[in-house]
């Protein structure tokens, strides 16, 4: 099964995202994501073999809860070779924290992932007809800070279809909130 770790945003988040992906540049060809998450870890295809011992090293995670927010529009890799679109999340040391915290915790069992962004896809991009005037136009969208708790993460199966992913949440791992920090 094809597995990743993530976080939830809020539906006023989610909501808002949907809000910007209608002020992208129409001239040029890109799927839209159709739900929004924080990325921690994606595996690829994994044995069901795997599932109970990954779930067993997650549930070891102590990490305290935290409020992250959305900050500005940018794109994967580079602006030169336009291949995702995505919006950044705050604070970058909490999140990349938590990332490293699940990073050591499957360390015996999955390669540690080298580069890390904390971001939310909203685009998968196809073809840019002028890369300059698609990046300078989405450097015009106005992202404001929208501030939600981050108080759990999750084991989700992704399923592709023609239609797009469809996700299913495997299992959920609460973050302590006797840490609770800001």
């Amino acid at each position: 099964m094809r597995l990743f770790i993530a976080f939830d945003v809020s539906e006023q988040v989610k909501n808002y995202l949907k809000g910007l992906q209608k002020h992208f540049p129409r001239d040029s060809k890109f799927n839209l994501v159709k739900e929004f998450h924080m990325t921690l870890k994606f595996f690829g295809d994994v044995g069901d073999d795997k599932v109970d011992s990954i779930k067993a090293c997650l549930s070891n995670i102590g990490f305290a809860q935290f409020t992250a927010k959305t900050s500005g529009i940018c794109v994967f890799p580079d602006e030169k070779m336009i291949r995702v679109v995505w919006v950044g999340l705050e604070p970058k040391d909490r999140i990349v924290a938590l990332q490293q915290e699940i990073e050591k915790a499957l360390l015996d069992m999955f390669p540690k992932d080298e580069r890390f962004h904390p971001h939310i896809t909203l685009a998968r991009v196809k073809f840019v007809k002028d890369k300059k005037d698609f990046v300078e136009k989405l450097k015009k969208i106005p992202v404001k800070e929208i501030e939600f708790p981050v108080n759990s993460f999750k084991l989700i199966k992704s399923t592709l279809t023609p239609d797009g992913a469809v996700y299913e949440d495997v299992a959920e791992f609460s973050l302590n909130p006797q840490l609770m920090q800001k």
